[in-house]
């Protein structure tokens, strides 16, 4: 397993290794004592999402949940692929406001952590992609959040224009950063 901190260093890029042969491939995607041993990273995951996005262009995001029931994200791509962001929402955060992306396909075999903290999203850079992700937390309704995608506040370079981005009614609708209470505080 190869692990890569981004330039936000609690986000972390993992990379599984695969063997391969005349048979195809094995690949142990998952383990959690290489996790916390490799990345400092340890969390018990209770639900596991898939989602299947049909055309290119689709952005799902920037989603999170508040506490009690945050949830930190293990995402990976089985079919296709995405450009994976995650922006930091804890107040008091040297890195506050910023993001980081990542590419994500079925053929990099990367995944990217994502603390609880932040606001996640992707969009896709084929059709037919699928996104399964683990979460520290299950899905609690009246926690689930966002912040709009494409916030001038960020910077995030979208590989879609905002006309041609493919969206849910709720992600068109999500609030501007500086509209978000402080819903996260940053702790060493």
């Amino acid at each position: 397993m190869k692990v890569e901190r981004l330039a936000i260093p609690d986000v972390v890029l993992v990379t599984p290794v695969k063997h391969g042969d005349q048979r195809g491939f094995f690949s142990e995607v998952f383990h959690a004592g290489r996790l916390e041993e490799l990345a400092g990273i340890k969390q018990a995951f209770v639900q596991d999402n898939h989602s299947l996005s049909v055309g290119r262009g689709v952005v799902r995001g920037l989603h999170f949940q508040t506490s009690p029931h945050a949830q930190g994200k293990l995402v990976r791509v089985i079919r296709g692929a995405i450009y994976d962001v995650a922006v930091d929402l804890r107040h008091g955060s040297p890195t506050f406001g910023q993001h980081v992306g990542a590419e994500l396909s079925a053929e990099n075999w990367s995944q990217l952590w994502v603390p609880e903290g932040f606001a996640h999203g992707f969009c896709t850079l084929t059709v037919e992609t699928e996104v399964i992700y683990k979460v520290t937390s299950g899905y609690a309704p009246a926690h689930d959040k966002g912040v709009r995608w494409d916030d001038p506040a960020f910077g995030i370079d979208w590989p879609v224009a905002p006309g041609d981005a493919i969206l849910s009614d709720k992600d068109r609708s999500q609030p501007a950063f500086e509209a978000l209470p402080a819903y996260f505080t940053f702790t060493d």
